[in-house]
């Protein structure tokens, strides 16, 4: 199968694992710890009787410390962040920190790191959790939008690659548990405190300042002689939202236009922007524990997050696709540029641009609680769970349409300069000029006066957990058992609807100008911007509705009730010199899910036509899974883990909402839409790790992982029994086509990963201080989906899937003094994308190389004790984002959004 990117002619595909300089720089790492840290291990074994110096390790290699630690100590295969680890790394959110881990990669939108990919499967695939309980999401779908949550307010990160069957509410690709402090840990009373002015270096678009800040403080603190602990963080962000971009329409097309070559593969259209607006967000964390005896521990934990994104693309766009309202003469490309088939630019001649203003704001709000008890029964411990969460989010979404005219309507047509390619931003030079509101008419364009949405999707949960454990003697340690139930209900509507005139054509007062925007970077030049709800409320009607038989289908419930029951036999022993650890058990679960939605009955009676469908299923799984730790001499650990994991269907895939119609040709029904009927994504998953560690400072990892996909989810057309919608319509038969999500055939995915943590002091004094981390994974898959309502072709790739991902960071940490460098790359691969339909659009996303750097300084003695300064930048090298149509010659998207200066102070005593 073809996948991504055309290769050049030459490329050698034989290899299945081809090393990158990442992979190899991890082999080097191996080779020089096997060797020189060894022979350090060794001569610290014979020096056992040398004094022994107090070292307290803080700051960058303190957070590597931890998470090392972490990942040694657990029975199953994990990755994790601390929380000085978090803290430090130069990141706008806690998934840019979850992305450097080996294994993980980020998908940027708007270009922050938002969702996470986990061993080359979408987020589809993953759960994610705050203090081991599933959280909302404020998308349609279940996979949480990370950059809502604050990295100042966390401890730790663990993502578990496999799962034990106490793991409730786990993935199939992985479980991302992010987790609060707990008060009674710390030996003292904490506060610490964090600000930071940042300036993007877009500078300023229209109404945007270039400028933002974020500051955070977190107050721990014990009472009652240590056993009352409270911690409490808040943490503001407060970001410009700057990009330039610029999109062709999809999909690429070959019907052919006026003076281009037949059969020449080309665009309908494109576009220019400059993107403005802010991105605001408060996050709020409580935690209040109560352990009055070694008997009894109480955990209230309260999160909160309210987050606000308000932007414009202020743009200039044309209409390729020979449509210019219907004026003459009509669009002729003169001359036409192709190289092998695929336009390349020219003049397009007769076309009729648009300056428009496409407005959105949203606001996302969280709320989570949950209240955890242990108690010790003599050597039996019990747990007593309860927990409650929701999301909202409340979207207005806007369009303004203006173009050159007459207060009459009589166009200017236009000549415009054209040239595409890949790697960089396409020129759109128009022939007129663009930058006088005074020319540009709000009017019924040739794409409407505007357009509007109001989307609003609330999610809520509420779960219960019961587990004990059982201590044993032998070669069982202990049994874990349990319980838990999960109510989950999530829903959706979105009221939308044209936006017309109020009266007769006009150009936009000055009082609602703002700066003129600069689209320069496409060749385009200098257009008009202005404040779209003001536009819309001074010049226009916009009433959204949801009752339209267009609309009908948009709205939907989604119910699931999930109970889960587990066992788990834990195992501690010895054969000789070698250690075994680990568990074995088997987990149930039991779900069952429903959904409530209205459909459009065209041939009913007028009132009538708006009718209810509810369905749904029940069914069981039955999860078993090991996870076996074998421990020898020298810090070398071996890991096998297999399991059987399952992922529930997307939200929105299990709505029971439709579009239903009978045709009046063969009086046959059909239509599309959800299907509440299917069963989860389900696979057999075995894993297998060589660890090798040096203490908690060190290790390196080779691990490799194999899942076979016994089921996948695919949106099919297939023959479907409407007999329940048919009665009283014209039609002649119950069987129709119904294109909607189905279960199909799975496939294998496969890969392997490389990863190491090294001070270089292990190596040789001389770097004392110096540090190096890095890893590689490559991933293969035998799975391809389609996509008929799409426009990349088939045999699609799995989406999140990039072949290949490397992470590095270079730090250097010394006497107060620290820097660090990181560079987290990836491979092309299969993006989601939210198109303005509101729906969930796939694209061929261009591999990226995202550097960031940071240097600091944190005073060690004096009145300044405890201060920080730093200064960071991320998106170094201004990376690109850019999307394709499956030939990387034809774009799709291309954005920019700069890079991000950030100087600012910590402070914590």
């Amino acid at each position: 199968m073809k996948i991504f990117a055309n290769k050049p002619a030459g490329t050698r595909a034989g290899l299945f694992f081809q090393l990158s300089p990442v992979a190899a720089g991890c082999a080097v790492l191996i080779s020089a710890m096997s060797g020189q840290v060894n022979a350090q291990t060794s001569t610290a074994t014979n020096a056992a009787d040398a004094p022994i110096a107090s070292v307290t390790v803080s700051g960058i290699r303190r957070g590597i410390e931890d998470a090392i630690s972490v990942k040694k100590d657990s029975s199953s295969i994990v990755e994790a962040i601390s929380a000085e680890d978090i803290g430090k790394l130069p990141d706008a959110s806690i998934a840019e920190s979850i992305s450097r881990l080996p294994g993980l990669a980020a998908q940027r939108v708007g270009g922050r790191a938002q969702v996470i990919s986990v061993r080359g499967l979408s987020p589809d695939f993953s759960t994610t959790l705050l203090n081991g309980r599933e959280q909302v999401s404020t998308g349609d779908n279940r996979s949480v939008e990370f950059d809502q949550y604050p990295s100042e307010l966390l401890s730790g990160v663990t993502i578990y690659k496999t799962p034990d069957a106490a793991l409730v509410g786990q993935g199939l690709s992985g479980t991302i548990d992010m987790q609060t402090v707990r008060p009674l840990a710390f030996g003292k009373r904490t506060v610490a405190m964090n600000a930071r002015a940042e300036r993007n270096s877009l500078g300023s678009i229209s109404n945007a300042k270039a400028t933002g800040n974020r500051f955070s403080i977190s107050y721990i603190d014990q009472f009652a002689d240590r056993t009352i602990g409270v911690a409490i963080g808040f943490a503001h962000l407060d970001s410009p939202v700057l990009d330039n971009e610029t999109g062709l329409y999809e999909p690429w097309k070959t019907d052919g236009r006026p003076g281009v070559p037949a059969g020449t593969s080309l665009t309908d259209g494109i576009k220019s922007v400059a993107r403005s607006g802010r991105n605001e967000r408060d996050g709020l964390m409580a935690v209040l524990q109560y352990r009055p005896s070694k008997a009894w521990n109480s955990v209230l934990d309260l999160y909160g997050s309210t987050a606000k994104r308000e932007e414009t693309a202020n743009q200039l766009e044309i209409n390729l696709g020979d449509y210019n309202g219907g004026f003459t003469p009509g669009l002729l490309y003169n001359p036409a540029t192709t190289q092998g088939g695929v336009l390349t630019g020219g003049v397009a001649n007769n076309v009729y641009p648009l300056v428009r203003g496409m407005y959105s704001n949203r606001k996302d709000d969280i709320r989570a609680a949950g209240w955890a008890n242990t108690f010790k029964l003599n050597d039996i411990t019990v747990l007593a769970d309860v927990s409650y969460s929701t999301a909202k989010r409340d979207e207005l979404s806007l369009e303004n349409n203006t173009q050159i005219s007459t207060l009459s309507g009589t166009p200017f047509l236009d000549s415009v300069t054209l040239r595409l390619g890949a790697g960089g931003f396409p020129i759109i030079a128009p022939g007129r000029d663009y930058s006088k509101p005074s020319t540009l008419f709000v009017r019924n364009t040739i794409y409407g006066s505007g357009y509007g949405k109001t989307p609003l999707v609330e999610d809520e949960l509420t779960s219960v957990k019961f587990a004990a454990n059982f201590p044993l003697d032998g070669f069982l340690s202990s049994v874990d058992v349990g319980v838990s139930y999960a109510d989950r209900s999530k829903m959706k509507r979105q009221p939308e609807g044209n936006i017309d005139l109020k009266g007769a054509p006009s150009t936009i007062s000055s009082d609602l100008q703002y700066a003129p925007v600069n689209l320069g970077f496409s060749g385009t030049g200098m257009i008009p911007s202005w404040n779209v709800p003001g536009v819309v409320a001074k010049y226009m009607i916009f009433a959204p509705t949801d009752t339209k038989d267009y609309l009908i289908a948009k709205g939907w419930d989604v119910n699931e009730k999930i109970t889960t029951a587990y066992a788990k036999a834990n195992i501690d022993s010895e054969f000789g010199a070698v250690t075994l650890r680990g568990n074995f058990g088997v987990q149930m679960q039991r779900t069952e899910q429903s959904s409530d939605a209205n459909y459009w009955d065209g041939t009913a009676a007028v009132g009538k036509q708006v009718k209810p469908v509810h369905d749904g299923k029940s069914y069981t799984d039955v999860l078993p899974s090991a996870n076996l730790v074998f421990g020898f001499d020298g810090g070398q650990t071996v890991r096998l883990a297999a399991a059987r994991q399952i992922a529930r269907a997307r939200v929105d895939q299990l709505r029971s909402a439709l579009d239903f119609g009978v045709s009046n040709v063969d009086f046959k029904p059909g239509g599309s839409g959800g299907n509440a009927q299917l069963d989860p994504w389900r696979a057999n998953a075995f894993d297998i790790s060589y660890e090798k560690y040096f203490g908690t400072k060190a290790y390196v990892a080779v691990a490799a992982f194999h899942k076979k996909l016994v089921s996948y989810i695919y949106t099919q057309t297939k023959d479907y029994d409407f007999s329940k919608f048919t009665p009283g319509t014209i039609a002649k038969t119950q069987i129709g086509n119904y294109s909607a999500p189905y279960n199909g055939q799975g496939g294998t995915l496969k890969g392997i990963e490389l990863s190491g943590s090294l001070p270089l002091n292990l190596v040789t004094p001389v770097l004392d201080g110096f540090g190096v981390q890095a890893s590689y994974t490559h991933s293969d898959s035998s799975i391809t989906i389609e996509d008929p309502s799409g426009s990349i072709g088939s045999k699609i790739p799995l989406p999140g899937l990039s072949k290949n991902i490397s992470n590095l960071t270079l730090y250097y940490e010394k006497a107060g003094f620290e820097t660090r460098i990181s560079q987290r790359k990836r491979s092309d691969f299969v993006g989601e994308i939210g198109n303005f339909a509101g729906e969930r659009s796939l694209r061929y996303v261009v591999g990226e190389n995202v550097v960031d750097f940071q240097i600091g300084y944190t005073f060690q003695g004096g009145p300044l004790k405890g201060v920080g300064l730093l200064a960071q930048v991320n998106n170094l090298t201004n990376s690109a984002y850019e999307t394709y149509n499956g030939d990387r010659r034809k774009q799709l998207e291309y954005q920019k959004y700069g890079r991000t200066v950030l100087v600012g102070a910590n402070y914590k005593f």
